[in-house]
């Protein structure tokens, strides 16, 4: 359950006092019954702006500045999500881990328009004990899918567990690979789309190649089959940024089908046409290496039929 704040606010910076200070530290200042967390959870989705452009917590400011927060995102404060009797497609289970296939449609955590319909709700109604693992507002989530992407996830359902596969995670130890169909014919049956990634330099609520603050990016190809106008892939995320395949192949001019927000065609394709096919990690309590996979789910499959 969230709390809800009136906010709406702009201010201008004229102040000598003000001239200098990182963005964090000034929107705190004036709004005290906000927790710094959510500060910065509000900041990094882009939803305080600088003179309209999305910026780091760390941003400094000018006089002159205009500092706008962007209010029907900031409403909700940071209140524990709860249960809820949502279903679950349980891959595998134990006393460490919960492996999902996450079905399209469903968020992973709660945020903006979604607080009690996610993967976080039901997970902690089926396993409330993950609500010790990781963030309050996101127990147990180690990775991410995108809301229409379907597919296997592993969530942690101690501390040591999670603490162990944010380990593997950022060292790149857990491997995962993804199936998607792109608008047009790849010229390369296999290759590496190597482009930084960032906030767009104007809109910061979307991931571009086109950014003041470029992080390494590296995805990997292998051409599964080809059709008239499409070609379906086999696609490794070498590294873990946001959107990453779909920005990298947008960037490429063969963008995913079906992705309303970084595709430009429309498609019958039901929905956004990614699905995460399988997940190799290392078990945080045995040390055996463990592989999980989950089939094309049947829309995607249909729509493949549909085209051959």
């Amino acid at each position: 359950m969230k709390e809800h704040l009136d906010l709406n606010r702009i201010w201008i910076i004229t102040d000598d006092i003000e001239e200098n200070q990182r963005l964090d530290l000034f929107v705190a200042s004036h709004l005290p019954e906000l927790s710094r967390s959510r500060i910065q959870k509000i900041i990094r989705s882009g939803d305080v702006r600088i003179n309209g452009l999305a910026v780091k917590s760390s941003h400094r400011l000018r006089t002159g500045d205009r500092v706008e927060l962007a209010a029907e995102n900031a409403k909700e404060q940071d209140v524990p999500p709860e249960g809820h009797d949502i279903p679950l497609d349980i891959i595998h289970v134990d006393g460490d881990v919960i492996v999902v296939n996450k079905p399209p449609g469903l968020v992973v955590h709660p945020g903006a328009g979604h607080l009690n319909d996610t993967l976080v709700n039901a997970l902690l109604f089926h396993y409330p004990e993950i609500r010790e693992a990781g963030p309050p507002d996101r127990p147990g989530i180690v990775h991410r899918l995108d809301k229409e992407t379907s597919g296997v996830l592993v969530t942690a359902r101690t501390v040591d567990a999670y603490l162990e596969l944010l380990r593997q995670f950022k060292a790149r130890e857990i491997s995962k690979h993804y199936i998607g169909l792109v608008w047009g014919n790849m010229p390369r049956n296999e290759g590496t789309i190597d482009l930084p990634i960032g906030r767009h330099v104007r809109y910061g609520d979307r991931m571009s190649v086109k950014t003041n603050r470029p992080r390494r990016a590296e995805t990997a190809y292998r051409v599964k089959k080809r059709f008239a106008n499409y070609t379906l892939l086999d696609l490794i995320p070498v590294t873990g940024r946001t959107h990453q395949l779909r920005v990298h192949l947008s960037a490429s001019g063969f963008p995913i089908v079906g992705d309303t927000g970084y595709g430009k065609k429309k498609t019958s394709c039901p929905r956004l046409f990614l699905h995460a096919f399988s997940l190799e990690f290392t078990h945080p309590s045995s040390g055996k290496r463990m592989a999980f996979s989950t089939p094309l789910p049947a829309d995607l499959r249909g729509f493949l039929q549909s085209i051959a």
